[in-house]
């Protein structure tokens, strides 16, 4: 998956806000080509132990990999309108910013929120921590006017960042989350809620559209959905609790076998990640059978192997959705091929980018339901 930089912002309708997107590259691509990927990721493995030992109270959310990142766009905070690049990421429900006052090398290079020159802010003393896979950050609660596009939300509490550690190199400033509020620091409203809540979009839905092409054509929906992104209806599937865009995957197959799920699982659907992430051993199985084999941190198969490499099946509510192999392996050289399944330490399957670039989806609060339907 590529880094998704926000181009424009137009009006679809009176009741969709779409926004314009384009590619460029994730942050594991960056450390990839500078190979310095496995150094990066065992220095920031030392660290977090470090940190999260240093501070047991220190609170976490469901554990981010903030390398494979993946929507980016522009919003503004505060009055006047500072603007700012942020990843909007269904697998979180909290908006950060570096601040002015941010002591991280990492803030240096980024744009930073000056609360001094905006007159709708209001700060607080209470702590915000996010704990990610590949990184965390530290600040304080604070509460501005940010906007996205046309759309304005009036005293939204957002997180300035004081203190930021692996996002040296990030194509972002911040994190905009887009999940439910249960995920949010107690006691706040993600913005997508607040804009609900002060009448700013008539129904809560948003949708991402990512387009298979290198450059232009992907898009997030606010507000309302545009059915010429899709083909056929959308299948609708629950979510698992309403608390996260979590639905219940049937299994998953190779070529009528059954690799994974044998009995069910749960899996994210979530935009704020560029690979299929699911449990370590049924992910090393994938890998065998795919003839993949371990390169540092990766898995690697060689490009003349893949023409003969089958989909793989997610079968979900009854729907079969196949991720082809021109979908799952990702050229790297002419030689070889990097597989896009990732194993963790966890139960839970992730659905990033790899699989929402062939499957339109849609995320209704209302109704507590995710569409899915093939991509144009």
């Amino acid at each position: 998956m590529k880094w998704l930089v926000f181009l424009g912002l137009v009006a679809f309708s009176e009741c969709i806000v779409i926004m314009l997107l384009t590619k460029t590259k994730t942050m594991r691509e960056i450390w990839r080509e500078k190979k310095l990927l496995n150094s990066f990721l065992e220095e920031q493995a030392n660290r977090m132990s470090d940190d999260s030992a240093s501070d047991p109270k220190l609170s976490t959310h469901p554990l981010r990999n903030a390398l494979d990142m993946a929507y980016v766009g522009n919003i503004t905070i505060g009055t006047p309108p500072k603007e700012f690049r942020v990843v909007f990421d269904t697998g979180s429900s909290d908006l950060w910013v570096p601040s002015i006052k941010c002591i991280s090398p990492a803030c240096h290079t980024h744009i930073t929120f000056d609360h001094h020159k905006s007159s709708t802010f209001r700060l607080t003393r209470r702590p915000f921590h996010i704990l990610y896979g590949s990184g965390m950050m530290n600040g304080v609660l604070a509460y501005d006017t940010v906007r996205i596009g046309k759309l304005v939300s009036t005293d939204q509490p957002f997180g300035l960042s004081l203190q930021q550690f692996g996002f040296d190199n990030a194509p972002f400033d911040g994190v905009l989350g887009l999940s439910y509020p249960s995920l949010a620091v107690p006691g706040t409203i993600p913005i997508f809620d607040k804009l609900k809540q002060q009448g700013a979009i008539s129904e809560p839905i948003f949708a991402f559209y990512l387009s298979t092409r290198k450059e232009n054509g992907s898009v997030l929906m606010l507000g309302g959905v545009d059915h010429s992104y899709h083909k056929g209806k959308l299948n609708w599937i629950p979510v698992s609790q309403t608390k996260s865009w979590l639905i219940t995957v049937d299994r998953i197959s190779m070529n009528g076998r059954v690799i994974g799920c044998e009995h069910g699982c749960e899996a994210l659907v979530d935009t704020g990640t560029s690979l299929i992430h699911g449990p370590a051993r049924p992910v090393t199985n994938i890998q065998k059978f795919i003839h993949a084999m371990p390169y540092g941190s990766e898995y690697m198969v060689l490009c003349p192997v893949i023409s003969i490499l089958p989909p793989v099946i997610f079968t979900i509510n009854g729907i079969d959705y196949s991720v082809p192999r021109e979908a799952y392996i990702q050229k790297i050289s002419n030689s070889l091929c990097l597989s896009t399944f990732h194993g963790d330490d966890t139960d839970q399957w992730i659905l990033g980018d790899v699989f929402l670039r062939l499957y339109f989806s849609v995320y209704d609060r209302g109704n507590n339901r995710i569409g899915l339907a093939p991509a144009v």
